[in-house]
């Protein structure tokens, strides 16, 4: 295995920790105005993820600092041609990190509602906004001669030609994006919150799930038709198929944990589900980093990463680097309370 082909892998293994972390936050934030119907309710809600919430964070500040450091043209290229979507996604973190932290400051009819909102709104919006960069990086972007791109927000929402940032299928990426951490979410919330936010969560998963699994079959559906050449490209490399194999026992072990009420288990499935899927579709993507839409190449690990002898240093500093957060996270989480009363009173909201 090359270096540029081991800091892939750890540039992706740190972006699908935080999918999976951030993950159930993101989908708290989607639902909870829909299954929390009390302000004792909400309160309850964000107290499940008070301790960790901006912790899991860490996992894209992190990614982004090792894919400056690992493939620095890739970095450059795609901040660049991204710059208003990777705007808007700073804007959704702050105003949903304000959100979190301001709600709980004034006792008041409108001031608490409208923080909740926020919340709800910016959550959904980033999963959305998620889903829809994964969605160009898999479909790519129009390359110039030069190397770098510039995508609109949208044009005709064709896939094909012209695009833009927002076309139907990115769209039906993000989406799907947005199904599977609301659903993440809701499985967190009933392993996590007890009483009436429990019932209505458990009400929820069904659907949820059967919504899940139908849009990533017409998400995958759709990937094959803009890159026929991928079953061929899977086909010759067998050693992938682990991967959505994964994804499809997680949605298995959903199922059937939440038949037999192990909330706990439900929740690690939908874990692996999304381990899974991102797991797939940067096998997919390799050995490219971003496809190109136009006649121009496109860039790939080998072209965008930095000399052999940084990427050796930087693997000498990841190594302490990324025990340091284990330890961190495992400390954190065991912060947590094993399960949440929405009836019982707490000094600190967050």
């Amino acid at each position: 295995m090359t270096l540029e082909t081991l800091w892939y892998a750890i540039i992706t293994g740190m972006l699908t920790g935080y999918v999976v972390f951030d993950g159930f936050d993101l989908g708290v934030g989607i639902l909870h105005k829909f299954v929390a119907r009390t302000d004792a309710e909400r309160r309850a809600c964000l107290r499940s993820i008070g301790p960790v919430w901006d912790g899991n964070e860490v996992w894209l500040i992190a990614a982004g600092g090792a894919l400056l450091f690992a493939f620095p043209r890739l970095y450059a290229v795609s901040f660049s041609g991204f710059y208003l979507p990777l705007m808007m996604v700073l804007w959704l973190l702050v105003l949903r990190a304000l959100a979190i932290e301001l709600r709980h400051h004034v006792a008041n009819q409108v001031w608490q509602p409208f923080w909740d909102t926020v919340f709800a709104g910016a959550s959904a919006a980033l999963a959305l906004f998620f889903g829809v960069a994964l969605g160009c990086v898999i479909r790519g972007v129009p390359l110039a001669a030069d190397g770098t791109f510039f995508a609109p927000l949208w044009t005709d929402l064709r896939a094909s030609t012209g695009t833009g940032i927002l076309d139907w299928y990115t769209l039906l990426v993000g989406v799907t994006a947005t199904a599977a951490l609301a659903l993440h979410g809701a499985l967190w919330l009933g392993w996590r919150v007890g009483g009436d936010v429990r019932a209505r969560c458990d009400r929820l998963v069904p659907p949820l799930g059967v919504a899940v699994a139908l849009l990533v079959a017409g998400t995958t559906a759709a990937t094959v038709w803009l890159h026929p050449a991928m079953l061929r490209e899977l086909a010759a490399a067998p050693w992938g198929a682990p991967l959505p194999a994964l994804a499809l026992a997680g949605l298995a072990v959903i199922a059937r944990s939440v038949r037999a009420g192990r909330r706990g288990r439900a929740f690690a499935g939908s874990a692996a589900f999304l381990v899974g899927m991102i797991g797939s579709a940067a096998f997919e993507l390799y050995p490219f980093v971003l496809r190109s839409t136009s006649e121009v190449p496109g860039l790939t690990a080998a072209d965008a990463a930095s000399s052999a002898h940084g990427l050796a240093v930087g693997l000498g500093w990841w190594v302490p680097g990324i025990a340091l957060v284990a330890v961190y996270f495992v400390y954190n989480y065991r912060q947590l309370p094993a399960q949440i009363d929405p009836n019982e009173h707490a000094p600190n909201d967050h």
